[in-house]
C-alpha cells in the first residue's frame, strides 16, 4: 500500500491524474481519512494530478502520541511534497486540513500556489473544550463522542437523505485511533494563526457552510478579511462537512477556482481517460483494493487493469446519466442473475455507500427471484450474508 516517510511521520497517500498536470492536495478534517475528498477527486482527476493522505495519526497513516502543532501538520505535507518530488500544489484543506493549509502557506510559501481553505478556523477556542474531547475518547474510546460530532457534520434534512453517506463517514470515524484524534484535538487547542496568515500572498478562497454549528460564517470571514483579495463563498443547506453533503456545487466552484489559478496550462482537457476512471474506481471500490489489482497485473494483466479503468469506470460509470446509486442497483441485478459470486460480494459495500437501502437490496432480490430464479436469489442472500454479517439484521 502507499505510504511514505514524511517529516518522520509515515504517511499513507494517494495520488491520481495525469503525471504532468498541475498537483492539487487535499487535507483532511479531524477524525476522517482521505475518502472523505473522493467527490472531488472524482471531479478533479482527468485534469489534475489530486494527491490525498490520510493526516498523522488518522486512517492508515502513522500514529504518534508525542504533542504536536499545527505547525508540525504543515511540515508533514511538505515532507509529503518532498518525497514525492512536487515541488508545489494548489492546497485543499477542511477543519483541521484547511487549518493545516494556513500553516503551510505561512511556514512554506513557496510550496502553495494556491489555497482553498473549507469550513475550518484560525483559531478555535476554548481550550478546555478540546482538552475534555481528548481525555473522553481516551477514556471511553471514538463512540463516546460521535453521535455528538456527526450531529454537527451534517444537516438534519441531508441526513435523512441520504443515510448511508452519513453512516459511512460515521463508520470510519469509529475507526479512528483515539490517540491519533487526542493529539489532533491538542493541536487545534493550541493553534492560533490569526495575526500569522496577513502573510498569505498567494490566491485564496474560502468556504463556509450557511448551517456549520463547528465553524460557523464568522470564523471563516475572519480568514477571508486576515488574508489579502481571499474569495468566500457561503455555501446553502450545507453544515460542516460541505464538500460531501454539497458535493457538486462545492466541486464545481473548486473546479472553477482552480481553472483560474492554474490556467490553461495546469490542467487536462478531453474526454474520459485513464485517470479519471481511476477516480471513479477508487472511489467506489476504495483505494486499497485498486492498489492491490493494479499491483497484481503484472505485464501480463497490465492492458486488462487499462480496458476495465477507462472503459468500465471512465466511460459508463463516469457517464452522469445514471447516479450512481442507480448503477450499483444494475451491477448488482446483473451479478445475481449471471451468478457471479466475486464481483457481487466486491460491490454489496459500495451499492450501500452509494445510497442504497438495506430495504432496496432486499427488494432488488426478491425482483431477481422472480426474473432470475429463485436459486439465484437464495445464493445472494447468501452472499450478502456473508459479507456484512450482522449489521443487514
Amino acid at each position: 500500500m502507499p505510504t511514505i516517510s514524511a517529516n518522520g511521520v509515515q504517511l499513507f497517500y494517494d495520488l491520481t491524474g495525469p503525471e504532468d498536470a498541475s498537483v492539487v492536495a487535499f487535507s483532511n478534517s479531524l477524525g476522517t481519512t482521505l475518502e472523505m475528498w473522493d467527490p472531488q477527486v472524482r471531479a478533479l482527476a482527468g485534469r489534475y494530478r489530486c494527491l490525498r493522505y490520510d493526516t498523522r495519526g488518522h486512517g492508515r497513516s502513522q500514529v504518534i502520541e508525542d504533542a504536536a502543532t499545527i505547525d508540525d501538520l504543515a511540515d508533514d505535507l511538505a515532507g509529503l511534497l518532498d518525497a514525492l518530488g512536487i515541488e508545489a500544489a494548489h492546497v485543499v484543506g477542511l477543519s483541521l486540513g484547511g487549518m493545516t493549509a494556513q500553516a503551510l502557506g505561512v511556514r512554506h510559501p513557496q510550496r502553495a500556489k494556491s489555497l482553498v481553505l473549507m469550513a475550518t478556523s484560525a483559531h478555535l477556542p476554548p481550550a478546555d473544550a478540546w482538552d475534555q474531547r481528548a481525555g473522553l475518547v481516551l477514556e471511553k474510546g471514538m463512540s463516546a463522542i460521535v453521535e455528538a460530532v456527526i450531529g454537527r457534520w451534517f444537516t438534519p434534512s441531508f441526513a435523512g437523505r441520504a443515510p448511508a453517506a452519513v453512516a459511512s463517514v460515521r463508520d470510519c470515524f469509529l475507526q479512528i485511533d483515539p490517540r491519533g484524534y487526542a493529539v489532533c484535538c491538542r493541536a487545534i487547542r493550541d493553534m492560533d494563526l490569526r495575526e500569522r496568515i496577513g502573510g498569505i500572498a498567494v490566491p485564496t478562497l474560502v468556504f463556509a457552510g450557511a448551517e456549520d454549528p463547528a465553524t460557523p460564517l464568522p470564523m471563516l470571514e475572519d480568514i477571508r478579511s486576515r488574508i489579502a483579495g481571499a474569495e468566500m463563498i457561503i455555501v446553502p443547506r450545507a453544515a460542516h462537512l460541505l464538500n460531501i453533503e454539497q458535493a457538486d456545487v462545492v466541486s464545481a466552484h473548486l473546479a472553477a477556482f482552480l481553472g483560474r489559478v492554474a490556467g490553461r496550462g495546469g490542467e487536462r482537457t478531453g474526454g474520459p481517460s485513464f485517470e479519471a476512471g481511476l477516480a471513479n474506481r477508487k472511489s467506489v471500490l476504495g483505494v486499497e483494493h485498486v492498489e492491490r489489482s493494479l499491483g497484481k497485473a503484472g505485464r501480463f494483466g497490465a492492458p486488462w487493469q487499462d480496458f476495465i479503468t477507462r472503459t468500465a469506470w471512465g466511460e459508463i460509470w463516469g457517464d452522469p446519466t445514471l447516479p450512481w446509486k442507480t448503477r450499483s442497483l444494475i451491477t448488482l441485478a446483473i451479478m445475481v442473475a449471471l451468478h457471479r459470486e466475486e464481483e457481487f460480494k466486491l460491490h454489496v459495500r459500495p451499492a450501500l455507500r452509494n445510497g442504497v437501502t438495506p430495504d432496496e437490496l432486499r427488494a432488488l432480490l426478491l425482483q431477481a427471484g422472480v426474473y432470475a430464479g429463485v436459486p439465484a436469489a437464495n445464493a445472494a442472500f447468501r452472499w450478502i450474508k456473508e459479507v456484512l454479517g450482522d449489521e443487514i439484521g
